[in-house]
């Protein structure tokens, strides 16, 4: 050990954004300079109605074994859906001393720190005013109570194959990663973008999903956080997230300095606005009790 000496000051320790949240590998995300498409989107859905039977002769069942067919009355003509969805600004603050931090490390670090926390606070939101909101009346919740893992995943994938009838994404806490991993139910590989059910749908793994973030993240009014040992988990048909380049607030160094304190300030920001086909979604309440046995899909 050194008898004397000042003490060494080292680079910061850098990481990288959950890599299976909103903005990984099963959303598109799209970069656009038009700040029209930064103040919120509508959309005019597409491929958000059933197709229905139709026999052009229906014929009698010659052995009396079926039901001859009837067609109906007429045939069903569905008008496309619109859809409208908000924008969240997320940003960081950094507050630092002026001796020895300079304005251009200040915004870096507000840079840096919103790259970590960008996903975080577009789930929170999206789970809040996008998935809770859509799902209003598609709690897929059994009158018993949560359900396990596994057959919460049947619920949802189920519901979205019979009303989108294409894949989707189911959106699921961070801290269910594990039940996932431990009942097969998303088997992934290192060199995968996003990883899949056997049913072929996407799976969001996300920390702003998590109950502890807001009141609002059940699909009821108004929505109450799931019990402590519990989750909601959602699905939805599959998304776009739309986004600008991150930007600094305070562009000119005197903007971010406090004089009465010589403190240093700087803030990084980004916009987005997380669009879903159909603006549908299903919710269902799920038990993170790794030994749970309670009630399991009809």
């Amino acid at each position: 050990m050194p008898s004397a000496g000042l003490r060494a000051l080292v680079p910061p320790i850098t990481s990288d954004p959950l890599p299976n949240g909103l903005l990984g590998g099963c959303v598109d995300v799209v970069t656009t300079t038009d700040m029209h498409e930064l103040n919120g989107t509508d959309m005019i859905s597409m491929s958000c109605a059933e197709s229905n039977p139709w026999q052009d002769c229906p014929a009698p069942d010659p052995d009396n074994i079926l039901v001859p067919w009837v067609n109906p009355a007429e045939k069903l003509f569905d008008r496309p859906e619109a859809c409208s969805f908000e924008p969240v600004t997320a940003y960081a603050g950094v507050e630092c001393s002026t001796f020895g931090v300079s304005f251009p490390e200040a915004q870096s670090r507000a840079l840096d720190q919103l790259r970590m926390g960008e996903q975080f606070t577009l789930e929170a939101f999206f789970m809040q005013r996008g998935l809770a909101k859509m799902a209003l009346g598609s709690d897929l919740t059994p009158a018993g109570g949560a359900v396990h893992i596994v057959s919460a995943i049947g619920l949802l994938e189920d519901w979205l194959a019979r009303n989108f009838g294409g894949t989707g994404l189911l959106h699921v806490p961070v801290g269910a990663a594990s039940l996932l991993s431990t009942n097969y139910l998303v088997p992934f590989a290192s060199d995968e973008t996003c990883p899949t059910t056997l049913a072929g749908n996407g799976v969001v793994l996300g920390a702003g999903y998590a109950a502890s973030v807001g009141p609002y993240t059940a699909p009821q009014t108004p929505g109450a956080a799931a019990p402590a040992g519990e989750a909601w988990l959602y699905v939805t048909p599959p998304m776009r997230v739309r986004r600008d380049v991150p930007s600094l607030a305070l562009s000119a160094e005197w903007q971010g300095v406090n004089t009465v304190t010589n403190d240093r300030r700087a803030v990084a920001e980004s916009t987005f606005v997380a669009e879903v086909s159909c603006c549908m979604a299903a919710a269902v309440r799920v038990s993170l009790d790794p030994c749970f046995c309670g009630p399991v899909a009809a």
